[in-house]
């Protein structure tokens, strides 16, 4: 015969009805009566079990039932209470479908490989040896990059990995956003975690109209999102209605928010050209002191401006060739204040903590002067024979800064060689006192063959000491030459007896950035060495486990690269 009676829970639950889920109590603020009389509030149930039954009994108790069951019967029946009490929310709209991603899927053996990647995104064990074993999380951006170059579609599954990835990383996410395609943008926008793709996408991963319809194109300018806007002046820029972008940009100027006009003048280093500079001249008298150095800054990148004019005679007044000495000398008089007209040109008054405003000064009219006024100015030479020419009066580490700043601004690949000088110059620098982040700066403006060669010359005159910087500007995968220069510089070291964890920072380069192909010349390198007298303890096994990794790396890098290939090409993979 079936058991009709009520249940302690039940009938709680039962009598309850109507009753405040957070409290426990019955309408109008009264108890809740059920089988065991009125349970106290979940506070006080809270309460009574921090301070222990002991120091406060829960009330109520029932005879002869000890306390602390008491009081974890009374909470079971308040939770059940507290949760039948709950109100269904309010019906939500379902999201709209993802998007079709018409790429191609990804080859059977990349995605597990993208699987394994992605599962390694912590980078493996914080601290202590790494062993043999390849950073996976390091090899990822590599092979997002020639997953995009494949055109190929991020499997659906993987999509919550990724964007965690990229969410951890923001050198991974334009890439991975690029691969993510459209169903990564539709997925982001269901979580707030992934906001950063919205950001990051242009647009905010808005689809723009076509340059070519100017009604579209107007009608986002004036009621679009700040990142459609920017992202809109952009496309505009690379297209055939680059006029458009400026005047579109010079119709609301007056209206918009200094932070936004910032981003805006910065828009315009795409497709710089002489077109914009009245609109960047009149920006030099913008009230926002920011913009009016972002003005400035393009105007002094743009040939032929009219402040890169003004620049040039105020810099050839504190700049001039001595010949009242032995030999030909570079005399700098720096300005003696900065007027109005210095400031509107974007050379700020007040100098940094710790410079002079005299240095400051110099400074800012030399790197915003057009390099081609020095040969003239200078009695003739040539960028190289400028750069050679002593400095007086302690102003050459200044003025040759600024050279550099200038030459990077204005991509003057002449004068980046004459500042870099020989790579087997002595003290590891240039002719003058150019900075390693000087250096680096400078490479970038050169072809990518002719920067490894320098960055090789200076590795095999000074080692890797001060080669990290360098090596971090040389395109990918480093040129046999350079590749043969590290190899070569981090034997040399292990020969000297160090541990290799000086050279951690170029090893790992290497392992992303070495030719694949170079894995079997360092075949012998994997021996541990015997060790020699005055080396370090136990430097040799060490040495042998981070080339073993290297090696490891590089065979790994090459499988990558060939699981990418499409089945049906059957063609190589190349260099990865």
């Amino acid at each position: 015969m079936p058991d009709t009676s009520t249940p302690p829970v039940a009938a709680t639950a039962a009598t309850g009805t109507g009753t405040d889920a957070g409290t426990g109590t019955g309408p109008g603020g009264g108890a809740g009566h059920g089988a065991v009389g009125a349970l106290p509030s979940w506070e006080d149930l809270v309460t009574t079990a921090l301070l222990g039954t002991d120091r406060r009994p829960p009330p109520a108790t029932a005879p002869g039932r000890e306390a602390p069951a008491h009081l974890l019967d009374t909470a079971a029946m308040a939770t059940v209470r507290r949760r039948a009490g709950l109100r269904a929310g309010p019906a939500v709209r379902r999201p709209e479908p993802a998007p079709a991603d018409p790429r191609p899927a990804l080859p059977p053996a990349a995605a597990r490989r993208l699987t394994l990647l992605l599962a390694d995104r912590t980078g493996g064990p914080g601290g202590g040896r790494r062993g043999n074993a390849p950073d996976l999380m390091e090899l990822l951006p590599q092979w997002l990059a020639a997953a995009d170059a494949h055109g190929y579609a991020a499997p659906p599954q993987s999509l919550p990995a990724l964007l965690d990835a990229a969410r951890g990383r923001t050198d991974l996410r334009p890439a991975a956003l690029a691969f993510a395609g459209p169903r990564g943008l539709w997925l982001a926008r269901l979580n707030p975690d992934w906001r950063f793709a919205r950001r990051t996408a242009p647009g905010g991963g808005t689809a723009l109209p076509d340059p070519e319809d100017a009604e579209a194109v107007r009608q986002l300018w004036q009621e679009g999102l700040f990142a459609e806007r920017v992202a809109l002046l952009s496309r505009l820029r690379r297209s055939r209605t680059a006029a458009l972008a400026l005047e579109l940009l010079t119709s609301t100027w007056a209206t918009e928010r200094a932070e936004d006009r910032l981003m805006f003048v910065d828009s315009l280093r795409t497709g710089l050209s002489a077109r914009d500079e009245p609109f960047l001249e009149a920006a030099l008298a913008d009230r926002s002191r920011n913009v009016r150095a972002a003005a400035a800054e393009l105007l002094s990148a743009l040939p032929g401006s009219a402040l890169g004019a003004r620049m040039a005679v105020r810099a050839a007044s504190c700049v001039a060739v001595d010949h009242t000495g032995a030999t030909a000398t570079i005399a700098v008089e720096p300005p003696l204040e900065c007027d109005a007209g210095m400031e509107r040109d974007g050379v700020p008054a007040r100098p940094p903590a710790g410079r002079g405003e005299r240095s400051w000064w110099l400074g800012r009219l030399v790197e915003a002067t057009p390099l081609g006024t020095w040969p003239e100015r200078l009695g003739g030479r040539t960028p190289r024979q400028i750069v050679e020419l002593p400095v007086a009066d302690g102003w050459q580490d200044e003025l040759h800064a600024a050279w550099c700043r200038a030459a990077v601004r204005q991509w003057d690949a002449e004068w980046s060689r004459a500042l870099l000088g020989a790579p087997s110059a002595p003290e590891a620098g240039g002719p003058g006192s150019v900075s390693l982040a000087e250096r680096a700066k400078l490479l970038a403006t050169l072809a990518p063959e002719e920067r490894a060669a320098w960055v090789a010359g200076f590795i095999a005159t000074h080692g890797l000491s001060e080669a990290f910087q360098l090596l971090g500007v040389c395109a990918l995968p480093w040129p046999p030459e350079l590749g043969r220069a590290v190899v070569d510089a981090l034997n040399i070291a292990r020969d000297a007896g160090s541990y290799p964890w000086s050279f951690s920072g170029v090893m790992g380069l290497a392992e992303r950035c070495l030719d694949p192909a170079e894995a079997t010349r360092l075949n012998a390198l994997l021996a541990v060495p015997d060790e020699r007298e005055g080396a370090s303890p136990g430097a040799g096994g060490y040495w042998a486990e981070a080339f073993q990794r290297l090696v490891t790396t590089l065979r790994l890098r090459a499988t990558m690269a060939r699981e990418l290939i499409p089945p049906d090409t059957g063609g190589s993979p190349g260099k990865g």
